[in-house]
């Protein structure tokens, strides 16, 4: 059987901001929709699912983030995810420039949960708290080749 990883699907309490947060940071909104309807009730498994979603694509055209806020039933608020917790974890991006990177997410009010780490001289890497609670791990690479 072939496999392909088609997307992450996060569910965010404001999509217009946490797109504003992704595309600062270089994705690319490659479509919006309103779905709702046996299908998604169905697929989803929720009766009457109605929500608004957005695919955002990585610049390197691998990555897709499917981002979706719920219109019905109404979105159950949790408490931020924990880094030991189980379940959904986290989002990882590798970035060029961390400090790039932090700047943008300092810019919608994100910030390291510590601060930037060096792993054994290969990466520099943090987490953020993204829009809706997400936890955003930047890694940059420091050997370059």
């Amino acid at each position: 059987m072939a496999i392909k990883l088609e997307n992450v699907g996060i569910a965010v309490r404001d999509l217009e901001a946490t797109i504003a947060f992704f595309t600062d940071l270089g994705l690319t909104v490659v479509g919006r929709d309103t779905v709702s309807g046996e299908w998604t009730d169905t697929a989803v498994g929720l009766d009457g699912n109605h929500a608004n979603i957005a695919m955002l694509q990585t610049p390197d055209g691998h990555g897709v983030l499917e981002l979706f806020e719920y219109i019905h039933p109404e979105a159950i608020e949790t408490e931020p995810t924990l880094p030991n917790e189980i379940g959904m974890h986290r989002v990882a991006f590798s970035v060029d420039d961390i400090d790039e990177a932090l700047a943008i997410a300092a810019r919608h009010g994100c910030h390291p949960l510590r601060g930037v780490a060096t792993y054994e001289d290969v990466y520099k890497l943090t987490y953020v708290r993204g829009p809706s609670g997400i936890l955003v791990m930047f890694a940059e690479a420091l050997r370059k080749d």
